[in-house]
């Protein structure tokens, strides 16, 4: 099923924050399994990174400004490739699979892509606002 601009009503509605919030679960999920020496580095990083993908897609969208809200996702952004950064050393360190690995980096690249289709239209839309 596909929303309409019209139908999103809250943040909850954006498939960006539904992707955005499966990941995180994915994510928060996978860190449990990380060795307790890293309780206070990786875990606690990657978890941090994750969370702050979908915190900053919510408050974007509660600022009611296109470019305002463009911003606070492109932090989004970066805090995916940062988890994806944070995977990889996952991986080296030898605490989750190639395999896995693998499926982390396409669902984050799933994420960014869906997350760079609603910041072109924010951006569109402060545009079309502005001009």
């Amino acid at each position: 099923m596909v929303l309409l601009m019209s139908d999103i009503k809250t943040f909850e509605d954006l498939e960006c924050w539904k992707k955005a919030r499966r990941l995180r679960i994915k994510i928060s999920e996978l860190a449990k399994t990380f060795p307790n020496d890293e309780k206070f580095g990786l875990t606690s990083q990657i978890v941090r990174a994750i969370r702050s993908v979908s915190h900053n897609i919510a408050e974007g969208y509660g600022r009611f400004h296109f470019r305002e809200n463009a911003q606070f996702c492109r932090t989004s952004r970066g805090s995916l490739y940062e988890v994806l950064d944070q995977v990889i050393v996952a991986n080296e360190e030898g605490y989750i699979t190639e395999n896995v690995l693998k499926e982390i980096r396409k669902d984050i690249l799933e994420n960014i892509k869906i997350l760079n289709g609603y910041i072109n239209y924010l951006v569109k839309c402060a545009e079309n606002k502005n001009g």
